[in-house]
Protein backbone atom coordinates (compact mmCIF):
# COMPACT_ATOMS: atom_id res chain seq x y z
CA UNK A 1 0.00 0.00 0.00
CA UNK A 2 1.39 3.58 -0.70
CA UNK A 3 2.12 5.91 2.23
CA UNK A 4 0.90 9.39 2.19
CA UNK A 5 3.88 10.79 1.13
CA UNK A 6 3.67 8.33 -2.55
CA UNK A 7 -0.25 9.14 -2.99
CA UNK A 8 0.57 12.96 -2.87
CA UNK A 9 3.73 13.00 -5.14
CA UNK A 10 1.44 10.87 -7.33
CA UNK A 11 -1.41 13.37 -7.14
CA UNK A 12 0.89 16.65 -8.34
CA UNK A 13 2.44 14.23 -10.76
CA UNK A 14 -1.17 13.77 -12.48
CA UNK A 15 -2.07 17.36 -11.34
CA UNK A 16 0.84 18.32 -13.27
CA UNK A 17 0.33 15.61 -16.35
CA UNK A 18 -3.69 16.99 -16.75
CA UNK A 19 -2.21 20.74 -17.06
CA UNK A 20 -0.26 19.67 -19.48
CA UNK A 21 -2.53 18.05 -21.46
CA UNK A 22 -4.87 21.20 -21.86
CA UNK A 23 -1.39 23.17 -22.79
CA UNK A 24 -0.73 20.56 -25.35
CA UNK A 25 -4.34 20.08 -26.60
CA UNK A 26 -4.03 23.53 -27.00
CA UNK A 27 -1.27 24.01 -28.50
CA UNK A 28 -2.68 21.16 -30.83
CA UNK A 29 -5.84 23.58 -31.39
CA UNK A 30 -4.04 26.23 -31.99
CA UNK A 31 -1.22 25.24 -34.68
CA UNK A 32 -2.10 22.49 -36.30
CA UNK A 33 0.47 20.05 -34.55
CA UNK A 34 0.42 16.63 -34.72
CA UNK A 35 -0.66 14.43 -32.02
CA UNK A 36 2.41 12.31 -31.95
CA UNK A 37 4.69 15.54 -32.43
CA UNK A 38 3.06 17.43 -29.90
CA UNK A 39 3.25 14.02 -27.36
CA UNK A 40 7.03 13.69 -28.27
CA UNK A 41 7.76 17.35 -27.60
CA UNK A 42 5.92 17.76 -24.31
CA UNK A 43 7.58 14.21 -22.95
CA UNK A 44 11.05 15.60 -24.63
CA UNK A 45 11.34 19.22 -23.65
CA UNK A 46 8.55 20.26 -20.98
CA UNK A 47 7.17 17.63 -18.37
CA UNK A 48 9.59 17.93 -15.00
CA UNK A 49 12.05 20.20 -17.23
CA UNK A 50 12.94 23.67 -16.45
CA UNK A 51 11.30 26.47 -18.65
CA UNK A 52 12.67 29.86 -18.54
CA UNK A 53 13.76 29.78 -15.33
CA UNK A 54 10.88 28.01 -13.93
CA UNK A 55 10.98 24.33 -13.01
CA UNK A 56 7.78 22.69 -13.95
CA UNK A 57 6.74 19.37 -11.55
CA UNK A 58 7.57 16.25 -12.78
CA UNK A 59 4.27 14.96 -14.89
CA UNK A 60 3.05 11.36 -14.59
CA UNK A 61 4.42 10.82 -18.71
CA UNK A 62 1.94 7.66 -19.18
CA UNK A 63 -0.83 9.51 -17.63
CA UNK A 64 -0.24 12.78 -19.83
CA UNK A 65 -0.34 10.55 -23.14
CA UNK A 66 -3.47 8.94 -22.28
CA UNK A 67 -5.17 11.97 -21.57
CA UNK A 68 -3.79 13.83 -24.69
CA UNK A 69 -4.33 10.41 -27.07
CA UNK A 70 -7.91 9.78 -25.03
CA UNK A 71 -9.16 13.39 -26.12
CA UNK A 72 -8.02 13.51 -29.75
CA UNK A 73 -9.09 9.79 -30.40
CA UNK A 74 -12.69 10.27 -28.63
CA UNK A 75 -13.10 14.15 -29.83
CA UNK A 76 -16.07 13.39 -31.95
CA UNK A 77 -17.80 11.66 -28.87
CA UNK A 78 -16.76 13.97 -26.45
CA UNK A 79 -17.27 17.23 -28.13
CA UNK A 80 -21.25 16.89 -28.97
CA UNK A 81 -21.37 15.69 -25.14
CA UNK A 82 -20.29 19.32 -24.23
CA UNK A 83 -21.73 20.87 -26.94
CA UNK A 84 -25.21 19.78 -24.54
CA UNK A 85 -24.20 20.88 -21.61
CA UNK A 86 -23.63 24.70 -22.98
CA UNK A 87 -25.69 27.23 -22.84
CA UNK A 88 -28.36 27.43 -25.62
CA UNK A 89 -27.09 29.26 -28.82
CA UNK A 90 -23.40 28.05 -27.90
CA UNK A 91 -21.19 25.47 -29.40
CA UNK A 92 -17.93 24.20 -28.43
CA UNK A 93 -16.36 25.68 -31.14
CA UNK A 94 -17.37 29.45 -30.11
CA UNK A 95 -15.74 28.77 -26.62
CA UNK A 96 -12.29 30.15 -25.92
CA UNK A 97 -9.45 27.63 -27.02
CA UNK A 98 -7.62 27.06 -24.04
CA UNK A 99 -11.76 26.52 -22.28
CA UNK A 100 -11.96 24.21 -24.88
CA UNK A 101 -9.03 22.19 -24.14
CA UNK A 102 -10.40 21.76 -20.45
CA UNK A 103 -13.50 20.82 -21.00
CA UNK A 104 -12.49 18.33 -23.71
CA UNK A 105 -9.37 16.70 -21.09
CA UNK A 106 -12.35 16.88 -18.08
CA UNK A 107 -14.85 14.92 -20.13
CA UNK A 108 -12.52 12.42 -21.72
CA UNK A 109 -11.49 12.02 -17.98
CA UNK A 110 -14.83 11.19 -16.92
CA UNK A 111 -16.21 9.69 -19.15
CA UNK A 112 -13.25 6.85 -19.97
CA UNK A 113 -10.98 7.08 -16.61
CA UNK A 114 -13.20 5.29 -13.93
CA UNK A 115 -9.97 5.16 -11.83
CA UNK A 116 -10.18 8.72 -10.51
CA UNK A 117 -12.97 9.79 -8.76
CA UNK A 118 -15.62 12.13 -10.68
CA UNK A 119 -15.19 14.52 -7.85
CA UNK A 120 -11.66 14.67 -8.62
CA UNK A 121 -11.67 15.17 -11.85
CA UNK A 122 -14.01 17.81 -11.48
CA UNK A 123 -11.81 19.90 -8.95
CA UNK A 124 -8.59 19.17 -10.93
CA UNK A 125 -9.79 20.80 -14.28
CA UNK A 126 -11.60 23.75 -12.04
CA UNK A 127 -8.33 24.40 -10.83
CA UNK A 128 -6.61 24.46 -13.87
CA UNK A 129 -9.01 27.03 -15.43
CA UNK A 130 -8.62 28.89 -12.14
CA UNK A 131 -4.65 28.87 -13.39
CA UNK A 132 -6.07 30.35 -16.49
CA UNK A 133 -9.23 32.71 -15.92
CA UNK A 134 -9.91 35.06 -13.39
CA UNK A 135 -13.86 35.44 -14.41
CA UNK A 136 -16.85 32.66 -14.95
CA UNK A 137 -14.35 30.09 -17.10
CA UNK A 138 -13.73 28.19 -13.62
CA UNK A 139 -17.52 28.25 -12.68
CA UNK A 140 -18.51 26.98 -16.52
CA UNK A 141 -15.99 24.11 -15.95
CA UNK A 142 -17.52 23.02 -12.67
CA UNK A 143 -20.77 23.43 -14.22
CA UNK A 144 -20.23 20.94 -17.66
CA UNK A 145 -18.14 18.71 -15.90
CA UNK A 146 -20.36 18.34 -13.39
CA UNK A 147 -23.57 17.30 -15.41
CA UNK A 148 -21.62 14.85 -17.34
CA UNK A 149 -20.06 13.44 -14.14
CA UNK A 150 -23.41 12.93 -12.99
CA UNK A 151 -24.69 11.99 -16.62
CA UNK A 152 -21.61 9.35 -16.87
CA UNK A 153 -21.58 7.76 -13.54
CA UNK A 154 -24.89 8.45 -11.65
CA UNK A 155 -23.65 6.14 -9.05
CA UNK A 156 -20.73 7.93 -7.70
CA UNK A 157 -23.61 11.01 -7.54
CA UNK A 158 -25.90 8.60 -5.81
CA UNK A 159 -23.82 6.57 -3.22
CA UNK A 160 -22.31 10.30 -2.27
CA UNK A 161 -25.62 11.81 -1.82
CA UNK A 162 -26.74 8.84 0.58
CA UNK A 163 -23.91 9.13 2.81
CA UNK A 164 -24.25 12.69 3.68
CA UNK A 165 -28.35 12.55 4.75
Amino acid sequence: MAGRGQTAKRASSRSAARLAAVQALYQMDMTGIDLNEVIAEFEQHRLGKEIEGTQYCAAEAAFFRDLVEGVVRGQLEIDPLIDKQLAEGWRLTRVDSILRAILRAGAYEILSRDDVPARVVISEYVDIAHAFFAEDEPKVVNGILDRLGHKARPREFAAEGRSNG
